[in-house]
């Protein structure tokens, strides 16, 4: 459903009083209220929690398996605050969200919520409502909005990213998410994703290394595809790059204006790997900084869309 604009949130608009930038270090108590709201709207709410009939016993079960997975993650028997065991599963969950301190815990919570959305609309009819998907599909987007309107730099698209560039974000990054839930490329997509959460969890070499490993899957997916010979063992990104060539991949005739572009895939992203994050530091102990990661992740994910893109034109 669309995010209801009230008359605060118009005038606030009109004064200027919105963020303009991304925090990362906090999540207004608004915005937990409104995700939680979100979660009881979708997976029950307290009321429902407590039948014993009709989808009382599902909505538990719900509940029941996000707690089990956090407390054990996290390794505690309760999720803070709550410390009574007879505190409901909801219960926790939901206090969890209004109260817990530690973002970086919260926001682990929410993924989950996020997670159990979908799964819940994937395993079972929504209260009767015909296409379940797009119940849990809006749900995830109007969390998303939430996140936006509080200037809270998260989004949630099969895992929780963090956004540090909003243009290149959503002109890059989610475009590629997008292009690598395809069938054919669910291993590049899983690498682009650990890269984000390497960049997330502050593993800024772990991030530079699955961004390269996704560039050359996005690649050797394509060439699967196509059934264009290449070495899966040995040939190295640039050799990967020089096939794609090869085979106007990049058209023949826009070659000369890509020169930019396969400068930046040889020697951006594999370079960064390899100086910074695919060997052994040495002697001297090296730190990859944030804002280099954040780029090589930005750069990957423009490549990716324009080389699925590419292929997709291809005859």
């Amino acid at each position: 459903m669309p995010v209801f604009e009230t008359f605060a949130k118009r005038m606030r608009k009109r004064r200027g009083d919105v963020p303009d930038v991304y925090t990362y270090d906090s999540v207004p108590e608004p915005l937990r209220v409104q995700i939680v709201h979100i979660m009881f709207e979708i997976l029950g709410d307290p009321e429902t929690y407590h039948f014993q009939y009709g989808d009382g016993p599902k909505v538990r079960r719900v509940y029941e398996a996000m707690s089990a997975l956090l407390r054990k993650e996290r390794g505690v028997f309760m999720l803070p605050p709550s410390t009574s065991r007879h505190t409901t599963c909801i219960e926790e969950i939901s206090n969890n969200i209004l109260d817990e301190p530690d973002v970086e815990e919260l926001l682990s919570t929410i993924e989950v919520v996020c997670r159990s959305i979908e799964i819940y609309a994937s395993e079972h009819d929504y209260r009767y409502v015909s296409d379940a998907h797009e119940v849990a599909k809006e749900a995830i987007w109007e969390i998303n909005q939430r996140f936006q309107e509080h200037g809270v730099g998260y989004e949630y698209n099969g895992q929780l990213i963090r956004i540090d560039n909003e243009l290149v974000h959503a002109e890059a990054v989610k475009p590629a998410l997008q292009l690598l839930g395809g069938k054919n490329y669910s291993g590049a997509q899983q690498e682009f994703l650990s890269g984000y959460e390497h960049y997330r969890q502050k593993n800024y070499e772990e991030a530079l290394n699955d961004a390269l490993k996704s560039l050359e899957s996005t690649l050797k997916a394509i060439f699967d595809k196509r059934q264009w010979q290449y070495d899966a063992d040995r040939d190295t990104c640039s050799k990967l790059i020089q096939i794609a060539l090869d085979h106007d991949l990049i058209p023949r005739f826009w070659q000369a204006h890509f020169t930019a572009l396969r400068t930046t895939l040889e020697a951006g992203v594999p370079t960064g790997r390899n100086k910074l994050g695919g060997h052994g530091q040495g002697a001297t102990p090296r730190s990859v900084p944030p804002h280099l990661a954040a780029y090589v992740l930005h750069m990957t994910a423009s490549a990716i869309v324009f080389l699925v893109k590419s292929e997709e034109a291809l005859s």
